[in-house]
């Protein structure tokens, strides 16, 4: 069996997270290391490693992930401006295993990132 990942933790409850949406495909918290003052997870409750690791079989949660982004954003008061990042790999910054979108707003974004 698997170990759990942190955001398995998150959606089963075993870990405290201030959750700003949930429903029965995804939950959406603020991130615990936020790099602007609006910093919120979008995380499918289906467990996918990373975007690269994601099937033809994910098609319909990846779309899912994505529409509600849009929703996430007017609730959450940013819909004009905001970046949405996936890392893949340790080398791009994922830290935790389980494909997860971040919505970063509130402040003025640089180009390039990173």
């Amino acid at each position: 069996m698997e170990e759990k990942t942190l955001f398995t933790k998150i959606i089963e409850r075993e870990v405290p997270a201030n959750i700003v949406y949930e429903d029965e495909q995804c939950i959406a918290f603020h991130d615990i290391h936020p790099v602007a003052p609006i910093h919120v997870l979008l995380v499918p409750k289906q467990p996918i490693p990373s975007i690269a690791a994601a099937s033809e079989d994910d098609q319909a949660v990846l779309g899912y992930l994505f529409a509600q982004v849009s929703q996430l954003v007017k609730q959450l008061g940013c819909e004009d401006a905001f970046r949405v990042v996936i890392n893949n790999g340790a080398g791009a910054g994922q830290t935790v295993f389980h494909l997860h979108l971040h919505i970063i707003a509130g402040r003025a974004l640089q180009w390039p990132p990173g």
